[in-house]
């Protein structure tokens, strides 16, 4: 990819630009209906993935391409705000600027459209994609297929998520409920994080990503509080079939519940990070038992932490994005997020006594999103919303969260 002027004008040169697939060439939109034209090329290049250059233009008499400056202060913002305002869903790119030489606020922006795994996109009631060299209207039949395709990663995904469920070490153990979170890398290759969980300082590796994603000021500024336990209670290191774990004291080797005899054995974190890239997280204090002072424990009833759940998923995001990051993968990603054990329980709401009236009507919870690099770098709240907006409105809680399911700055 160009990085500097005279890197375009070698290619215009070379006659290396060619519209295509996955390249397009504009100059930068000027008016109510371009922002809607450059909506319709971003949601195209959204099905397959593609890249925009914005300061090349064709020239339609010779055939060729030639550069053309365009006034670089506030496109990049323009060009998100379109992606993110006009398609529906909403899209996340990445921009890069590129200065010209003439060192007069102009130049070139090279816009990168990752494959959305919520395609197709829709504008002003209709879909598009991308041909050999441009865009065109999707026919009926298609945006079935995607849709058909979509659920049917989103099944995939489930079904991982089912799997944890299912195999969960405390599935037998007390009252409360849990939280699970999985994520897997779409197009990955099997030893992905093999530079991780392969290295004799493996343990450190993963305690150090963890830190930084709890320390991640964007994140941090997106949630109220933290809550207890959390990821750095996962201390204790474990080889795993394929992977290894962090989990705290309540899960010992073999992956086994292993209680302590102390007040909070019920309590356990576990992260595990496996060769392909598959992240499972597994956190079983999502509620607890909350008793007035005239109830004994016995009849204490279990309330949910609706704030685990979400502070939970922003860190799971978070270190996503930074073990991507970290072995240098740039592709999708499948997230689900489930939680078990929640018919009749209400939400916490700060004062123990005074829960929501409004209970949960099912046993489990099950929700699963795809995200993009771009999603986990720009628009964490997004995700998040997607995975956590019907657990949180059934529980009457989604305002309460507002801030960490958005991606204000």
């Amino acid at each position: 990819m160009p990085k500097t002027e005279a890197d375009l004008q070698a290619a215009v040169d070379g006659g290396l630009f060619e519209e295509s697939h996955h390249l397009d060439l504009k100059k930068a939109p000027n008016s109510k209906g371009d922002n809607k034209e450059l909506a319709r090329d971003l949601s195209s290049f959204a099905v397959d993935g593609g890249t925009l250059i914005i300061g090349v233009q064709e020239n339609k008499d010779s055939r060729t391409f030639e550069l053309a400056p365009q006034p670089l202060n506030g496109l990049p913002e323009k060009i998100e705000q379109v992606a993110r305002t006009i398609p529906d869903p909403p899209l996340t790119v990445i921009t890069e600027e590129i200065s010209a030489a003439a060192d007069d606020d102009t130049g070139y922006l090279i816009v990168h459209i990752p494959a959305s795994p919520v395609a197709p996109h829709m504008v002003d009631n209709r879909y598009f994609g991308r041909g050999d060299k441009t865009k065109y209207q999707m026919a009926d039949a298609e945006v079935v297929g995607l849709h058909a395709r979509r659920r049917d990663t989103e099944a995939d995904t489930l079904a991982l998520l089912r799997k944890e469920m299912d195999e969960d070490p405390l599935r037998d153990v007390g009252a409360q409920s849990h939280l699970f979170l999985v994520a897997q890398p779409t197009a990955g290759r099997r030893d992905m994080c093999l530079p991780i969980t392969g290295a004799k300082d493996w343990n450190q590796r993963l305690h150090a990503l963890i830190q930084r994603a709890l320390q991640a000021p964007r994140t941090r500024a997106a949630l109220s509080g933290g809550f207890s336990p959390d990821l750095s209670s996962a201390h204790q290191g474990h080889r795993r079939a394929r992977g290894v774990a962090l989990s705290s004291s309540g899960i010992g080797a073999g992956r086994v519940y292993a209680p302590g005899g102390g007040s909070y054995d019920e309590s356990v974190v576990e992260l595990q990070l496996f060769e392909d890239g598959g992240l499972r997280l597994l956190m079983t204090r999502l509620s607890e038992g909350a008793s007035t002072p005239y109830e004994s424990p016995d009849e204490a009833e279990q309330i949910i932490y609706d704030s685990a759940a979400v502070v939970f998923t922003r860190h799971m995001l978070e270190l996503v994005r930074l073990i991507s990051e970290d072995v240098g993968y740039h592709g999708n990603w499948a997230v689900a997020v489930g939680a078990n054990r929640l018919r009749g329980r209400r939400r916490h709401h700060g004062q123990l006594e005074f829960p929501s009236n409004h209970r949960y009507s099912a046993d489990t919870y099950e929700e699963s999103t795809g995200a993009t690099l771009a999603e986990l770098r720009d628009a964490p709240g997004t995700v998040t919303r997607r995975l956590l907006g019907p657990l949180l409105r059934s529980l009457d809680s989604e305002e309460a969260f507002a801030k960490a399911l958005t991606d204000e700055e």
